[in-house]
């Protein structure tokens, strides 16, 4: 098996890298240190309240103080190291350095690993970073000093070739997509942490589907990253900009390459949320890795970002993992995926689809497991507590008895053996994952910011509110732990959405509020 067939069944996360030794390159290092914020505690803007924040205006209530980006100067300038950038009201200021500068500013000991499978070497840190105390209370996170990988892409590629595909247009009549509206007037955030876009291939399948104008995919390079054709991650790049420009052929995508490390991550997540540029009111996030493997100061970090979204109105929605209840960790113990379990994120979990024409003749949770083909992600938040909207929805006690948030929200159908039909790299192929239901949803949430005339925005209390009536309920079926049943389960969530019903939902809710 080639190292790239191998790495569609396994993307490797920072702790299976071992160490070789320190690191003893002298090259200077980016990193970004994600301050605190000033004022009170933002609230996200839940649907049918519009958000109240403007971009520009966002910095003045919750940005960073300057008196606290002051200190991280002082004390960088103390240890030799070079500013080069301040954002104030994405709370982010970027220093440079040497990894002897590095270390010695910020305590850690940085090392040299490499995946048991060759590939290049990269620098780690060897312990959890400490801020000194003049900063511990004006810093969240120092990020970039560890460039290993944070989160694998969330898509499959069945075995063998499936009797049973869809384009996303048949999914979409299947779920009800509200007819009249294509998500004219928004732009959808794709966030990829690696492979690239193919305008050809892309424009060549739009034009497949008898969409005549083919969407604009608007290509943003974060924190050194790129669009970069050639490997693997192709595929889950494709599918994102594609699903999403099937289904809502008048919005414009902003598609942000970032590194696979936490900075790129946090810095992509940041800067689709406050780009006053293309202004997206969706993001979609195809990419994760377990609750507990992230450090506390990353998963800080991380929040912080999607809480700047959801306050700025945006909607977000994240794949909840295609290894089952496990979350393809090797301990056999309950996880969830992040940053699906994000109480900010919509998390999407995956079904079995069946229907032709329109209609849906069964829908069962994706579990293919016993043929090692993944299921859906879902179970319950080791990191974040139950929230209010989820409170009715009788999510079992997680790990240690801790009452959690439950994953996923929401379903859409991602079986690669029921999957979509795709273009990647000059080839028609099928692919399916809960890497697939985050930009449908993203593109549904997209169609109905247009015709509600506003955001969206956290879309979580709405939903939950709504209830069984404008989704397809799943009933059947597991993520090898966890059963569907009536109502919402850690398999499907909700389960999977009759749009239309959908829309008439929140418009109602708009109308009574």
């Amino acid at each position: 098996m080639s190292t790239t067939q191998a790495r569609r069944k396994h993307w490797p996360l920072a702790a299976e890298a071992r160490y070789l030794g320190p690191h003893e390159g002298t090259a200077p290092i980016d990193v970004t240190v994600v301050l605190r914020r000033r004022g009170d505690h933002p609230t996200p803007a839940a649907w049918p309240h519009p958000a109240t924040t403007r971009r520009e205006d966002f910095g003045a209530r919750w940005g960073a103080a300057p008196a606290d980006a002051e200190t991280v100067r002082s004390f960088a300038q103390s240890h030799g190291l070079t500013e080069t950038g301040c954002e104030l009201h994405r709370r982010v200021l970027h220093l440079r350095g040497t990894p002897q500068q590095l270390e010695q500013a910020f305590g850690v000991e940085l090392g040299r690993y490499q995946f048991p499978d060759g590939g290049a070497e990269m620098v780690g840190c060897r312990h959890p970073l400490v801020l000194p105390a003049s900063l511990s209370s004006t810093v969240i996170a120092v990020l970039g000093l560890d460039q290993r990988p944070v989160a694998r892409p969330h898509f499959r590629r069945p075995s063998a070739k499936p009797s049973v595909t869809y384009t996303p247009l048949q999914v979409g009549q299947a779920y009800a997509f509200p007819a009249g509206t294509d998500g004219t007037g928004q732009t959808v955030a794709v966030i990829e942490l690696g492979g690239g876009f193919t305008q050809a291939d892309f424009t060549q399948y739009i034009q497949s589907l008898g969409i005549s104008k083919v969407p604009t995919v608007n290509v943003v390079s974060v924190a050194g990253g790129s669009s970069q054709t050639g490997s693997d991650a192709d595929g889950e790049v494709m599918l994102d900009v594609e699903v999403i420009g099937a289904l809502a052929p008048g919005a414009t995508i902003a598609a942000y390459f970032a590194p696979n490390t936490d900075q790129g991550f946090y810095e992509a997540i940041s800067q689709a949320a406050h780009d006053a540029t293309n202004h997206p009111s969706v993001i979609s996030i195809s990419w994760g890795g377990p609750e507990d493997s992230w450090s506390a100061a990353s998963l800080a970090a991380m929040q912080s970002a999607l809480q700047d979204a959801v306050t700025l109105g945006l909607s977000v929605t994240v794949a909840a993992g295609d290894s089952g209840y496990t979350d393809g960790a090797s301990d056999g113990q309950p996880h969830v995926d992040y940053p699906a379990s994000s109480p900010y994120a919509l998390a999407c979990g995956g079904t079995h689809l069946v229907a032709s024409g329109g209609t849906i003749s069964s829908e069962t949770v994706w579990n293919e497991l016993s043929s090692n083909e993944g299921a859906t992600g879902g179970g319950v938040s080791a990191s974040f507590a139950l929230p209010s909207w989820q409170q009715s929805s009788k999510v079992p006690k997680g790990t240690n008895n801790f009452v959690g948030r439950g994953v996923p929200d929401v379903a859409g159908d991602a079986d690669p053996t029921t999957g979509y039909q795709v273009r990647v790299d000059g080839q028609d192929e099928v692919i399916g994952g809960t890497s697939a239901v985050a930009p449908l949803w993203a593109a549904l949430i997209a169609r109905f910011n247009q015709q509600l005339g506003q955001n969206l925005g956290d879309p979580h209390a709405a939903l939950y509110a709504i209830g069984e009536s404008a989704f397809h309920d799943i009933t059947s079926g597991s993520n090898g732990k966890f059963k569907a049943g009536k109502g919402w389960d850690a398999c499907t969530g909700l389960g999977t959405p009759n749009g239309q019903a959908l829309l008439t939902a929140l418009a109602g809710l708009k109308t009574s509020s």
